[in-house]
């Protein structure tokens, strides 16, 4: 039988100051590729974060909370209080990162409980009808489109200044650096909501790749002797501290930081090399270093400043406790995998997993946190344990010297995976085509399936979509500018139809392309050198 160490058996809930207040307003900040070692106070040496250990040192930090090795994933559990494979996100990209329109998000039952709902950045859980944020309870959504900006999602030749975002569906350029943008449009939306509950949902896109920043926010790293990448990483992380200073001024400002619940946490592990306070593993991976992040949350009415809770914890339980500190239930109608930790802890497991494809394979890149004990699983399927109390940077594999706990281990995982692939298994959800909701509607590589689907400049893919309304559609089909003159062909089901493209065009349009209602796959092309390559971005507008 696997038993707690008594040191991790005495975890204790948050302390409470008082009864529960009104209820709060949320905020919750979630930055991209940010380690459990980017902050000062987790020990790093160079990186200084006021405004982040402010959060923990005047609340409560989760010391171990864990999370997916990737974004997507994390997004999902975050959002709905259940684990990602239940959700239909599987991956980050090439249309496995999309949610099913039907899943509870904490947006939604916020918004059913009279909250005002607003997202400012990265959504990454499906750019098109009905799979945005705007779709799944947020009635204010700025966002961009993807896993990130400079990414196929976006236009070509874009980046982190003057970046493309989209305001509630709507092309909506704003200008200057984007961790700015995000901030300040939360902030007015604050401003504007403050006579009424809000939940506030900040998704930076920093400090994820490409590493775009003003040079004086790395300049000081670069002095401290810092190669340039991580120089410009923890320039990156410093411009969200110095933003969420002036977020959390701005509650003072405002009478409303008391009764305003604020939860701080990374979406996964560091993806580049650097201090991340002795643990193994990066972005990608299921050891620590890939799945334990930093996670406080500051609510003073409530939370005794200075806590700290040492069971574990992970994202599955961000909509159980936000929901728990509102007095909004939870969705009825499916199974939540987390719990509120503002309840007294249990003893349970946790289940992380991530690797590439459109459908998971048993006990590949996967891990099974208990109290005590880590089973992973590698990428080639090999079993490893870990006693975590005892060897925080996983070091010593003890699955032969404890078997018996391994084996246990094992089975709980097996369980598990058949439980949540049982669910509705695997296949995408598909984007809807010819609604009021949405037109035109703009596919991209982000979101493209089958064997030659890439982001490589050459891919080739299918949409998976459901035509909504059989009616007569004009088709832009956009690529980099072509070498040779060529035709470019679209496909939807039976339909097949060309056009003549010349040299150095970038677009092709087709117009009064009839769509037949219900699902199709759909792929534009054109021919290059004897190549068949896939158009990056394709445009449906109905009605013409």
């Amino acid at each position: 039988m696997i038993t707690r160490r008594t040191a991790l058996a005495s975890a204790v809930a948050p302390a409470f100051l008082q009864a529960a207040p009104a209820r709060p307003n949320v905020i919750f900040i979630l930055t991209d590729d940010q380690g459990y070692g980017d902050l000062s106070l987790t020990g790093n040496p160079h990186l200084k974060t006021p405004s982040m250990d402010a959060v923990a040192q005047q609340g409560v930090q989760f010391t171990r909370f864990h999370v997916m090795p990737v974004c997507s994933p994390t997004r999902s559990c975050l959002m709905t209080g259940r684990y990602n494979y239940r959700t239909g996100v599987v991956d980050t990209y090439l249309g496995r990162s999309m949610m099913h329109s039907g899943e509870v998000t904490v947006a939604e039952s916020l918004a059913g409980a009279g909250y005002q709902t607003g997202i400012f950045g990265k959504w990454h859980l499906g750019d098109n009808y009905p799979l945005r944020a705007i779709d799944q309870g947020f009635q204010t959504a700025l966002t961009l489109r993807g896993g990130g900006l400079a990414q196929p999602a976006s236009p070509p030749n874009t980046g982190y200044f003057d970046p493309p975002l989209e305001l509630n569906g709507r092309t909506a350029v704003r200008k200057g650096y984007c961790s700015d943008i995000f901030f300040d449009e939360a902030m007015q939306f604050i401003e504007k909501n403050r006579r009424r509950p809000f939940f506030t949902y900040i998704a930076a896109n920093a400090p994820h790749t490409p590493l775009q920043l003003k040079e004086e926010w790395a300049e000081p790293y670069r002095k401290a002797g810092l190669d340039d990448t991580t120089a410009r990483i923890y320039g990156m992380i410093a411009n969200l501290d110095s933003n969420l200073g002036r977020l959390m001024e701005q509650l003072r400002r405002l009478r409303l930081d008391q009764n305003t619940l604020l939860w701080f946490m990374t979406d996964n592990g560091p993806q580049q090399k650097r201090f991340n306070a002795g643990l193994r593993g990066l972005k990608t991976s299921p050891y620590e270093g890939g799945i334990r992040v930093p996670s406080f949350l500051r609510w003073p009415a409530k939370i005794q400043p200075g806590t700290k809770d040492n069971r574990i914890a992970a994202h599955i339980d961000f909509l159980p406790t936000v929901l728990d500190a509102c007095g909004a239930p939870l969705p009825k109608d499916r199974k939540i995998d987390g719990r509120s930790l503002f309840a007294p802890p249990v003893e349970r497991s946790l289940f992380f997993q991530w690797h590439r494809g459109d459908a998971p394979e048993m006990f590949r890149n996967c891990a099974v946190l208990t109290d005590r004990w880590k089973l992973v699983g590698t990428d080639k399927h090999q079993p490893e344990l870990y006693d975590l109390p005892a060897d925080p940077a996983e070091e010593h594999n003890l699955a032969a010297a404890e078997p018996g706990i391994a084996r246990q281990l094992r089975s709980q995982y097996d369980t598990w995976f058949r439980d949540v692939s049982a669910e509705r298994g695997y296949d995408p959800p598909r984007i809807f085509v010819g609604t009021p909701h949405e037109n035109p509607v703009i596919l991209s590589r982000q979101d493209w399936r089958g064997p030659q689907a890439s982001w490589n400049a050459d891919g080739l893919g299918h949409y998976e979509i459901d035509v909504r309304t059989a009616a007569e559609y004009e088709v832009t089909l956009r690529f980099p500018p072509i070498p040779q003159e060529t035709r470019a062909l679209l496909t939807c089901g039976a339909l097949r139809q060309e056009v003549a493209v010349p040299a150095g065009a970038t677009q092709a349009v087709l117009s009064k392309v009839v769509l037949p209602q219900g699902p199709a796959n759909i792929e534009g092309s054109f021919e290059i050198a004897g190549r068949r390559v896939g158009a990056h971005y394709i445009e449906l507008r109905a009605g013409k």
